[in-house]
């Protein structure tokens, strides 16, 4: 499996923090923060809807929406530069303009897109964090939204101006709403990494609690049985 050095140097200091020091892995690197629903949203229409979200490594982001009602797939990606990069050993130099992302599929009737969002804010990264969450970094961990309609756009924007005057977090959003141009969905080693890979210390340390607040916080919304891209393809 290939994956970029802070990822791997992570992970292997972590395991000897582990083995050496008995360190406990137990809690999150980042504290979850509870917020407001957005004071609007989309009205609920048939068929699926499509949301791009980036926030920092797709592993645990993806994991999040996988674990939401509503949503029919999460495919992990790159989204902001040209499809010729759209590589993990390129995108991770982070001179592409790509964002590691995960491109969600829902049904609106089931899950509304503020209510994805009230979920990305809180649970799945910190969006106060420019260019890097938690131990990774660059302009590829940024945060940022890429929206394909003018409802997504005015939700999201409204929602993130929301936030920061009610002052939820000690600092400024820095996410960024864009357009959606092109995604690109990454490697299939991935793909479904969380759930693969449930010991791995970087999944174990970053991302597990991530499941563990979204189960708590978002209880409704909540499905112990991921909706994975393996069974999708297969």
């Amino acid at each position: 499996m290939s994956m970029s050095s802070h990822r791997k140097s992570f992970a292997a200091l972590l395991a000897a923090a582990v083995v050496l020091l008995g360190v406990s892995v137990a809690g999150a690197a980042e504290e979850v923060v509870v917020i407001p629903p957005p004071d609007i949203d989309e009205t609920a229409t048939s068929g699926t809807e499509t949301a791009i979200f980036a926030g920092g490594c797709f592993w645990g982001v993806q994991g999040v929406f996988q674990h939401v009602k509503g949503v029919e797939s999460a495919v992990s990606g790159y989204t902001g530069g040209e499809a010729k990069t759209a590589q993990y050993e390129t995108v991770s130099t982070g001179s592409t303009g790509h964002a590691e992302a995960v491109e969600v599929r829902f049904d609106p009737k089931k899950i509304s897109y503020g209510r994805l969002l009230q979920i990305f804010f809180s649970v799945a990264h910190n969006p106060t964090q420019l260019n890097f969450q938690g131990p990774d970094r660059g302009t590829q961990y940024r945060s940022a939204l890429f929206v394909y309609n003018p409802q997504q756009r005015k939700v999201a924007e409204r929602y993130i101006n929301q936030l920061d005057k009610a002052h939820v977090f000690q600092q400024p959003i820095v996410t960024k709403v864009s357009d959606a141009a092109g995604f690109y969905p990454a490697e299939d080693y991935h793909q479904d990494f969380l759930t693969l890979n449930p010991t791995y210390p970087y999944i174990v340390y970053n991302d597990l609690p991530k499941i563990e607040n979204l189960k708590s916080l978002f209880p409704a919304d909540y499905r112990s049985e991921p909706v994975l891209v393996g069974k999708i393809k297969g």
